[in-house]
């Protein structure tokens, strides 16, 4: 029996309710989509350790990306300390040279531990097990802490899907997309349009060529597609402040005036990411089409969320089979400047990183009930004055759909509360307005409820998120743990001293 993974994929709509849809649809079903595990790249990798864990270095002396070399099932991925000194790299890489082993790269990063080692991370080839038990033989005598990551069935007892490291990991996913792109599909407004494909195709291959570091591309966006734009906005402005959530009203005019968002003018993503930035440390990266859910779920942990630039086909501007700028900006972005929604997202992300095929599915279909289509609850004072409880939406399928944002909050559908347990086992259509929401009390109760339900999950270490080197520490040996809790007391510390002058 195949396994699955979810991934985005675009939605066919078929009943007369979904037909009134307005704009985007959400993401879950343009990103996620079931397609066999046999059909996806072969990324998976395997951990074991011959010595104490060593941290995996972050500095890449070979300028190539960790892609995949000769077949899976003999790629290899290593990493080893040694102590500075004349020949000693030279009579390591020659333990593994003499075996026939082909190395494909090789990393390099000082050593955090107190001995001023340094860690290396090599990438090779080799024909057999026993080929890669020897090199680790060999490498045990010259080395200290070698550890082995291989993609190879026997050489390690723990399956651990590859995830990225570093922001700069995030590289890979450029031209790793599913659908859509600049590849349309046959019943999209835009498919027999060969100038909408045209600039679709300019502009996605601007995002395949972005690199992390480099400006953001900028989209000199034509007047048919500030036209198309327009009537979206206005649409939808027009329903917010009825239906969408207390912070999204309070964030959207900041977006108006900072990033410039009006009926004239579409935003460009540089801008919005430095806005967010120093709103949340989110930023925005573009993307060509729909990725897979393990990667676009990554790439949360790092707060970056991957946006689209193009815009759907003029002849249909209140409808589009895909996520397109309008449903980035209008339904996405304006939330992630908010702290709790930020780092409720990034929970989502973190919990996704090495998690199995089965968890990332969860997570997703998590993802689909809350950053998609979820509700919340507020209280707004009534007519006489007295407290009432309303719900509202911060769901960015609902926020950029006038079609379904009305519909979510009439009495036709069925509210459930937010409980990740329950939400991830939840099934959904994908050709109609969704019978079931889940309604969470805030962003805050959401971010501690997933934070708890990814205690569950079934992976052999946690992780934490460094803001300062934009890196994920894998928290796998007592070292990085100790020094986890020394960040933790110096914040403590600080912390402490702030309420005695408070109180003073």
């Amino acid at each position: 029996m195949l396994r699955h993974r979810v991934h985005w994929a675009p939605r066919t709509w078929k009943t007369p309710l979904s037909a009134a849809r307005a704009t985007a649809p959400a993401l879950p079903t343009q990103r996620l989509a079931w397609l066999p595990a046999s059909q996806q790249p072969p990324r998976s990798r395997r951990y074991s350790t011959a010595s104490h864990p060593a941290a995996l270095p972050t500095e890449t002396l070979s300028p190539s990306p960790p892609t995949q070399q000769g077949p899976p099932s003999s790629r290899t991925t290593l990493s080893f300390s040694i102590t500075d000194r004349v020949g000693v790299l030279d009579e390591c890489l020659a333990a593994l040279r003499n075996r026939a082993i082909s190395l494909t790269r090789i990393e390099s990063r000082p050593s955090r531990t107190p001995d001023w080692d340094y860690d290396f991370y090599v990438d090779f080839t080799a024909d057999a097990p026993a080929t890669v038990q020897t090199a680790i033989t060999a490498l045990k005598g010259l080395a200290k802490n070698v550890r082995v990551i291989t993609t190879h069935p026997g050489a390690a007892e723990r399956p651990t899907p590859w995830f990225p490291l570093r922001m700069r990991d995030l590289d890979s996913f450029a031209d790793r997309v599913l659908a859509m792109g600049e590849e349309l599909a046959s019943d999209h407004p835009g498919a027999t349009d060969p100038d909408y494909r045209r600039r679709r195709g300019r502009i996605t291959e601007m995002a395949k060529a972005y690199r992390t570091g480099q400006p953001l591309p900028h989209v000199s966006y034509t007047p048919a597609e500030v036209r198309t734009w327009g009537a979206v906005f206005n649409q939808l402005t027009s329903l917010y402040p009825d239906y969408a959530c207390r912070e999204y009203n309070h964030l959207l005019p900041l977006f108006v005036t900072n990033c410039g968002y009006r009926e004239d003018h579409i935003p460009q993503i540089e801008d919005i990411s430095r806005f967010l930035q120093e709103c949340t440390g989110f930023t925005l990266r573009p993307v060509m089409g729909l990725l897979s859910s393990r990667d676009f779920l990554n790439a949360l942990a790092f707060r970056v969320f991957h946006s689209t630039q193009y815009i759907r086909h003029p002849s249909k501007p209140l409808y589009t089979p895909e996520p397109d700028v309008c449903h980035e900006l209008l339904g996405h972005v304006p939330l992630f400047a908010n702290p709790e929604f930020a780092a409720f997202s990034q929970e989502i992300g973190l919990a996704s990183l090495g998690a199995s095929d089965a968890d990332v599915e969860k997570l997703a279909t998590i993802y689909w009930f809350t950053v998609e289509y979820g509700l919340c609850r507020e209280t707004v004072r009534g007519p006489d004055g007295t407290p009432q409880s309303v719900v509202r939406a911060f769901g960015a399928g609902l926020l950029s759909s006038f079609g379904e944002l009305a519909y979510s909050l009439s009495d036709q559908p069925e509210y459930r509360a937010f409980e990740p347990a329950r939400t991830a086992e939840q099934k959904y259509p994908i050709t109609e307005y969704q019978p079931v929401y889940f309604v969470a009390e805030s962003f805050k109760d959401a971010k501690e409820k997933v934070r708890e339900f990814a205690k569950t999950l079934q992976r052999p270490f946690d992780v934490r998120y460094d803001p300062y080197s934009q890196r994920v520490i894998v928290l796998d040996s007592k070292e990085k743990v100790l020094r986890y809790a020394q960040t933790i007391n110096s914040d403590m510390q600080t912390l402490t001293h702030a309420l005695e002058k408070l109180h003073s």
